[in-house]
């Protein structure tokens, strides 16, 4: 997340739940960075900002880890009840209008288990934080979007349900991947330019945060979420 709290809550789970790959493991060796506090944060050397994000109401305990801005990972332990607890995240700012970017592109790998409730996903917000993007690549359990579905579409490599709402403090684009995803390559650009140029939804927004994490309802008994791999790069 951008700000130190969200807003956001959930709201009826989808009608499928997603059978994810399993239970993923912390590091052998000692990370570079660990933190349990609510709010803790680390800034690694190429500039991404790791953040631990506990931020909902009736949560559990939660750890993260990090290697670097592309290995990192989460220790939850949050109860089986409704709204989301955390977004662990790691985040790139990229400052730029859309018109002005010529390419925006994310490679992720990721170690998810097989049981809690959450989705694997990138949040991504305009400087103001008037507009959050969201894009799930995979997701389980009793989770859903906000919003009205839009009907699918295919763009940035992956075939999305979409969905548009509306959190009382911003507006909420949601596109869920049809099919679960591990890993993979998002084109990030087509979408934003989808929403400003074939929908009218926004204008010329400049994109603040690309953040990529795991947005976590429950996780009880404590279950492990890794980032294998992770990078944004733009121009």
């Amino acid at each position: 997340m951008a700000r130190t709290t969200r807003t956001r809550l959930l709201l009826a789970p989808t009608a499928a739940v997603a059978a994810l790959i399993g239970f993923a493991a912390a590091p052998a060796h000692a990370a570079i960075w660990t933190s349990s506090e609510q709010w803790g944060n680390y800034t690694t050397s190429d500039g991404y900002i790791l953040y631990n994000n506990i931020w909902g109401s009736g949560a559990g305990t939660q750890s993260i880890w990090a290697n670097s801005s592309s290995n990192w990972g989460v220790t939850a332990n949050h109860p089986n009840t409704g709204g989301i607890k955390s977004y662990p995240n790691a985040k790139k700012i990229v400052n730029k209008p859309i018109t002005s970017l010529s390419s925006l592109t994310s490679t992720y790998n990721v170690s998810v288990p097989s049981s809690g409730a959450y989705n694997t996903s990138y949040d991504i917000w305009d400087t103001d934080y008037d507009y959050e993007v969201m894009l799930w690549v995979n997701y389980n359990g009793a989770v859903g979007p906000l919003g009205t579905s839009q009907g699918n579409v295919t763009l940035g490599g992956h075939t999305w349900a979409v969905y548009k709402g509306s959190n009382g403090a911003n507006e909420v684009f949601s596109f869920l991947r049809t099919s679960d995803s591990s890993s993979g390559t998002v084109n990030i650009l087509p979408i934003l330019k989808w929403i400003k140029d074939t929908k009218g939804w926004w204008g010329d927004e400049t994109i603040g945060d690309v953040q990529f994490g795991y947005e976590i309802t429950s996780s009880s008994g404590g279950l492990n979420f890794t980032t294998n791999t992770f990078k944004v790069s733009s121009s």
